[in-house]
């Protein structure tokens, strides 16, 4: 229930913040130059807002508990490790949280390299052995250095702004072909539009998430690579081996899911936000 209501009080501050913003600029949506305006706004807006409160978010979602002094020797080596591999990698030190969860798993986000979460599972810190941690830690700190958070934002900017605007464009002509076909050219009527176009942002988003899911793919590839550099590429491929082993994931929502080391499985690779931990220890054996 908490997961849902900040889901949908984040989504609501989106939509306050987009309405205000085109108020202010008079954006016109009867024209193609408003109406791409008006989709840049709400696709991006609402991308850059999730990512300005990721941490925010991710902390209150999945009860991260931020290591401030360390309690006993697992979080100090937790924690030490991260601030080498950090120094390492060239950023910032990541703030660096245990959540309670059974599953294996670990994320990293942060709306800059030099302000990042690096976040692991109590199942994950006490179910693998420390060569292991150390190169799941080192994954997610190749994803803050890669800047993959800010990457994959303005991907999904882009692919939400291309919905927005491509679904009320085929829309509009739906509805003009309809009105020179009736008597009165009257067209569809208001909520038959809206339907045309709920469903259409439904078919269009399809098209977009399996984008947002490729290059999703692709950074998981290098983060492992940067992985290999930080703690040895034996250590990484150990502990994929180790995830593959492991209970299936599921603790963490969809809307963080791509964040983790180990995402959901999913009946078409197309749609997966991880690629299978098998093509990912081959791509490292052949590296």
């Amino acid at each position: 229930m908490k997961r849902i209501f900040l889901l949908i009080a984040t989504n609501m501050a989106i939509l306050l913040v987009a309405s205000i913003v085109m108020s202010i600029l008079g954006v016109n949506t009867s024209t193609m130059g408003g109406l791409l305006v008006f989709a840049a706004i709400f696709g991006f807006g609402g991308a850059f807002i999730s990512l300005a409160i990721s941490k925010w978010m991710a902390k209150k979602t999945m009860g991260c508990e931020v290591i401030t002094t360390p309690r006993d020797n697992t979080e100090r080596w937790l924690v030490e490790t991260v601030a080498r591999q950090a120094e390492q990698a060239g950023i910032k030190m990541p703030e660096v949280a245990i959540y309670q969860s059974p599953e294996l798993n670990a994320f990293a986000t942060g709306p800059s390299k030099n302000n990042s979460l690096v976040a692991v599972s109590s199942g994950l810190l006490y179910g693998m052995s420390q060569d292991e941690i150390e190169a799941v830690l080192a994954h997610e700190v190749s994803h803050v250095a890669n800047g993959d958070m800010v990457t994959l934002t303005l991907i999904q900017g882009v692919v939400n702004t291309f919905v927005i605007f491509a679904a009320r464009v085929v829309a509009g002509i739906i509805n003009n072909f309809v009105a020179s076909n009736d008597e009165e050219g009257e067209g569809l009527g208001m909520f038959a539009y809206m339907a045309v176009v709920f469903v259409l942002d439904m078919l269009f988003g399809i098209l977009a998430s399996i984008i947002v899911a490729y290059f999703s793919r692709i950074r998981e590839y290098r983060a492992d690579e940067g992985a290999a550099k930080l703690a040895g590429k034996e250590k990484m491929i150990a502990a994929l081996d180790r995830l593959r082993q492991g209970p299936e994931t599921g603790a963490m929502p969809a809307s963080m899911s791509a964040l983790g080391i180990n995402g959901k499985k999913s009946m078409a690779e197309l749609m997966m936000s991880h690629p299978p931990l098998e093509k990912r220890i081959a791509a490292l054996r052949a590296s």
